[in-house]
């Protein structure tokens, strides 16, 4: 029962904020102008100085007495005297037309609503360029973390279920964990298929190793990088897309160095400078015996298991 009042007055409300007019929202304006002016609760009625069962010649007389008060002729200097007076015809010629001094009536009674529609709001405090884009800003914002948050989710899925395959390879059906390294390889593909003469097809299998309840997953150059709840990338603010075009901006606009060249671009430059002999890998080391340059290390940090993607890193050559 509760239910259906609620119902009947919301569909009322919007029956209501349906049925205004152009006229109800320029009495909507005038009543907000007026008390904004005169002051809280001042109406039209009170404004002229008339009862609200004034004639219409009486309130014609009123408006005759008042606005010699409020003519801008005689309030030279006075800050808003003709938006006063505007406002006064506007009242008067409201109060004198029987259909439109109805309506006003209407809200004197019952009070003018705080909500006016959405047409009405619009209309008068219709948003800029600005005010648009910020809104758009929050809102794709708002959803690229929500989906950052699903995919973070999901990969946490993804990657406990790995562990359990690689655990259940190392340590068999019964699951009791062993002693020392094992090394296992875990399908990525889900279940594996085989073509007709038996090989198998649509399955991406990696080599990883179980040591106790530690999981990791054999890289290209033999190094292990651990699999665990760490592995997946956590939702963060900063990298939705915004904030990462800022601070991508702030990068190669505010810290540059005295060269004019980017922390980002000259990090490029001096790994793969020197196609010619100068800074490249070719050159003699301090202390090497056989005249070759030691490899600088590379640093890895951790990957997802579940993406094994992979590229080579385009060579950048200094410009002479």
């Amino acid at each position: 029962m509760r239910f259906l009042n609620l119902f009947l007055a919301l569909a009322a409300l919007v029956v209501a904020v349906s049925a205004w007019d152009k006229l109800d929202h320029e009495i909507f304006d005038l009543v907000s102008a007026i008390e904004g002016a005169e002051g809280k609760g001042t109406s039209f009625y009170s404004w002229l100085d008339v009862s609200p069962s004034a004639t219409t010649s009486e309130i014609a007389k009123a408006y005759r007495k008042k606005s010699m008060v409020l003519h801008p002729d005689k309030n030279q200097g006075v800050r808003n005297a003709h938006d006063r007076f505007s406002r006064l015809g506007v009242v008067s010629k409201i109060l004198r037309d029987p259909e439109t001094r109805k309506r006003y009536d209407f809200f004197y009674k019952n009070g003018v609503p705080r909500w006016r529609g959405t047409g009405y709001y619009y209309a008068r405090f219709r948003p800029g360029l600005g005010t648009v884009f910020v809104f758009l800003t929050i809102v794709t914002s708002g959803v690229q973390y929500l989906i950052q948050k699903l995919n973070y989710k999901r990969d946490l899925e993804r990657v406990e279920w790995i562990v359990q395959q690689a655990k259940s390879a190392a340590w068999g059906a019964k699951m009791i964990p062993g002693e020392g390294q094992r090394k296992v390889k875990v399908n990525l593909g889900g279940q594996t298929r085989y073509d007709a003469d038996g090989n198998v097809i649509g399955s991406r299998s990696v080599d990883m190793v179980v040591e106790g309840n530690d999981v990791f997953m054999v890289d290209s150059d033999g190094s292990l990088l651990p699999v665990n709840s760490s592995t997946a990338l956590e939702p963060s603010v900063v990298r939705t897309w915004f904030l990462a075009l800022m601070g991508r901006l702030y990068t190669k606009v505010v810290k540059r160095d005295d060269t004019g060249t980017s922390a980002e671009d000259q990090t490029s430059t001096e790994d793969f400078e020197g196609e010619d002999g100068e800074g490249s890998g070719t050159d003699s080391a301090p202390g090497s015996s056989n005249g070759t340059h030691t490899p600088r290390e590379s640093k890895k940090g951790p990957r997802v298991a579940t993406s094994m993607a992979g590229g080579k890193r385009r060579k950048t050559v200094r410009k002479r």
